[in-house]
């Protein structure tokens, strides 16, 4: 390819969802990569604003296991959990528990609002970054 083939190729793909590639020809390769990319939509603009004011209104935030474990959502011989579908949560507040390798993690919320679900049960093992809960931060 010369340079002015290249532009005009760079120009055709320059508005597509291409991420990268790789020509070759005649034992010469060259290889296209894409930075920033962003997914091409269209939409109307009343489906653009509709969807804003929806994520204006989502106060239900997740709160997320930082580690690999098992979870425990009560001490060690207490039947009363540390929280429950329908308590208010403040941050700082201990949720619950996390063990690994004999070492338990105390899990704390880091943000303030009412627990509307709890996605773990007592005893299962959970991953980096998974669920918890689910709290609504406008219920306070």
């Amino acid at each position: 390819m010369n340079p002015q083939e290249i532009r005009d190729f760079l120009k055709s793909i320059k508005h597509t969802d291409i991420e990268e590639m790789q020509y070759q020809s005649e034992g010469n390769s060259i290889y296209f990569r894409k930075t920033d990319v962003k997914p091409m939509v269209h939409v109307k603009n009343n489906a653009v604003e509709d969807k804003n004011k929806k994520e204006e209104k989502q106060t239900v935030v997740a709160i997320k296991s930082s580690m690999v474990g098992t979870f425990a959502n009560s001490q060690i011989n207490c039947e009363t959990p540390f929280v429950k579908e329908g308590d208010m949560v403040v941050v700082g507040q201990k949720i619950g528990q996390i063990e690994a390798m004999k070492i338990i993690k105390d899990i704390f919320s880091d943000i303030k609002g009412k627990v509307v679900k709890v996605l773990i049960s007592d005893g299962q093992p959970v991953e980096y970054g998974q669920k918890l809960f689910l709290v609504d931060t406008s219920k306070e």
